[in-house]
């Protein structure tokens, strides 16, 4: 069981570098089509349309084939569409890309969390912050890379497709040998079709969502951020995301050690008042290096708000921890699917740092819901 905790540590890793790199190349490929802000909004809402329809069935689908077969068969094809993005530039392309993109990284998303959750369960101990923790060291590294290869002018389709061949090939390195892990026992009956929400996810949906946004958003618009509102160097401008993932990355993988000693409820609250005071850095920024520091700030936060979110939804104990997660991702998802296009209009309308301000109410929100992380409570709601 060692090797399997070893295994899926390193899977998220793998995970981050193939999903991540493309991320880094959003602004480049918004000048290449050459897309306002609010169109490039309404681009970015492919991935959300994608995973929608996913997440209703991927529980079905993974207690069906396995996480295993199903990382294995999808995240090869989330990897393709990416790179085929940097050489089909048009507009409707671009979205249908994405979206593609969106399915790919919906279901293996799932999968290994859940397997991650399977491994919990077999061993009585907890790696869920830890593999997210891997999960930002490789979204980082493959953010550091594309920083430095727009430093040097690299052109996005040689990046990613040169990345495409070496994030397979990790794949299946990582995942063909991984042992089968039993599923988290259950109290509920049989599966119903479709995972929809309960009373109890939308608790915990209440509590992540201020995290899951904001994470969202520092992926797709930090660098646009940094470049709209100073006049800096590119490699400069691709600091921002590193800046928040490299906090993210080092709270992740010692926050289990904080979770076991002083609870989850503690440490959730203690971070989402991080978080705030990092996001008033950011929007009230007077130059780059504020900036950068807001953005850090914000990672330390939102660091484990998210995995603490999806380990509470497996351990719900209702249903299969597979339909719990795909439900409360569900919800991320449909509220992700009109932030592009908010965030876009408002960046547009009245500036990129009015966008980011938007979240600060969410944050708050994820202050106050933190309770819903009391082991136990979220198990007792009523079941819709």
């Amino acid at each position: 069981m060692p090797i399997a905790r070893w295994r899926i540590i390193a899977l998220f890793f793998v995970h981050a570098l193939a999903i991540g790199a493309i991320h880094t190349r959003i602004p480049d490929i918004q000048l290449l089509v050459g897309l306002s802000e609010s169109q490039l909004g309404l681009v970015l809402m492919g991935p959300a349309v994608g995973a929608l329809g996913t997440f209703l069935f991927s529980s079905r689908v993974i207690e069906r084939f396995g996480p295993r077969a199903v990382i294995l068969g999808v995240l090869p094809v989330a990897i393709i569409s990416a790179a085929l993005i940097t050489v089909l530039l048009h507009p409707v392309a671009l979205f249908v890309l994405l979206m593609i993109n969106g399915i790919g990284f919906s279901l293996t998303n799932i999968a290994i969390n859940v397997e991650a959750d399977r491994i919990e369960a077999a061993t009585e101990q907890r790696i869920m912050n830890r593999c997210h923790g891997a999960w930002s060291v490789g979204f980082l590294l493959t953010s550091l890379l594309g920083a430095a290869l727009r430093g040097f002018d690299v052109s996005p389709a040689l990046h990613m497709w040169a990345l495409a061949p070496v994030t397979i090939a990790l794949l299946l390195i990582i995942v063909v040998p991984m042992p089968i892990v039993p599923p988290r026992a259950h109290a509920g009956a049989a599966r119903k079709r479709l995972a929809w929400p309960s009373w109890a996810t939308m608790g915990l949906v209440a509590f992540g969502l201020g995290a899951a946004l904001t994470e969202g958003a520092s992926r797709s618009w930090s660098i646009i951020y940094l470049r709209d509102n100073f006049e800096v160097a590119a490699w400069i401008e691709s600091l921002a995301l590193p800046a928040l993932l490299l906090t993210m990355a080092i709270g992740r993988l010692v926050a289990d050690r904080w979770i076991d000693r002083f609870g989850p409820v503690r440490v959730a609250r203690t971070l989402s008042a991080v978080a705030l005071v990092g996001m008033v850095l950011l929007v009230a920024s007077p130059n780059a290096a504020s900036a950068l520091a807001g953005f850090g700030l914000v990672g330390v936060g939102i660091c484990v708000l998210f995995p603490l979110t999806l380990s509470a939804a497996a351990r719900l104990g209702d249903r299969p921890a597979s339909e719990n997660v795909a439900a409360t991702t569900l919800i991320f998802q449909l509220v992700n699917l009109g932030a592009p296009v908010l965030i876009g209009t408002v960046a547009e309308g009245f500036g990129i740092r009015s966008a980011f301000a938007m979240l600060l109410p969410l944050l708050v929100l994820s202050w106050l819901m933190a309770g819903r992380l009391r082991p136990g409570r979220p198990a007792h709601a009523p079941q819709g």
